[in-house]
């Protein structure tokens, strides 16, 4: 700004100015950068591991449906104040057209003005019997809770034995063989991989349920043959 104001003085040529303000800007950008960095940072330092506090339990058409989660009202119960601390805050842009995937996009902002986005698209959730706006409601919803995880890179956990107490056999996890086959087809096949695990339901490959296995598979040969 120093520079500006004498240039001002001395009667720069309107191309001085104009590039004087163009490396303003690009300082401001650069410095609100740093802060959004750093208050992401101090603030990730200071946000805990998530708790699980929800349970989905269902039998369809397609079998029984068994996992536990973190809903969003405890995801924003937890690092909200911390967000706020810091001069950071998020707000979801989302996007549902007629007979297509649902799109949700996290934006996570610092108060310097700095924010970045991260955008996950997601299939409308048929499970149970939901009617059409309530498959689009859980669809916003799942994916609200995995665009800002993902943004802000949380960490969910629950009571081990809590889950031990409450699985059966059909609930356990896949093998790690299972996982390496999965992983391997996901890979020859270009899958992304956070995008399969969204449409499963899941936060990591290892995750999926022995009842989701065979699925998995087959979903991906598919997509292998169609490539």
């Amino acid at each position: 700004m120093a520079m500006i104001d004498r240039a001002l003085a001395s009667n720069a040529t309107p191309e001085t100015l104009e590039r004087l303000l163009a490396l303003q800007e690009r300082w401001e950008a650069s410095q609100a950068r740093k802060a959004f960095d750093e208050a992401m940072s101090a603030a990730k330092s200071e946000i805990p591991i998530i708790s699980k506090n929800r349970t989905v339990d269902f039998t369809s058409a397609k079998g029984r449906t068994h996992y536990k989660h973190e809903d969003l009202a405890e995801i924003a119960r937890t690092v909200n104040p911390i967000l706020g601390k810091h001069g950071l805050s998020y707000r979801f842009r989302t996007s549902s057209a007629a007979s297509e995937p649902v799109s949700v996009t996290c934006i996570v902002s610092h108060r310097l003005g700095y924010f970045e986005e991260n955008t996950l698209v997601g299939p409308r959730d048929d499970s149970g019997n939901k009617n059409s706006l309530q498959q689009v409601g859980s669809t916003l919803t799942y994916l609200q809770r995995m665009t800002l995880k993902a943004a802000l890179g949380l960490a969910a956990a629950e009571d081990d034995d809590a889950k031990r107490s409450e699985q059966t056999e059909d609930d356990n996890p896949i093998s790690e063989e299972q996982r390496d086959i999965l992983l391997r087809k996901i890979e020859e096949t270009g899958t992304d991989i956070v995008r399969f695990c969204a449409y499963f339901k899941v936060e990591g490959v290892a995750d999926l349920l022995t009842s989701q296995y065979e699925r998995a598979v087959k979903s991906l040969e598919k997509k292998g043959k169609t490539a």
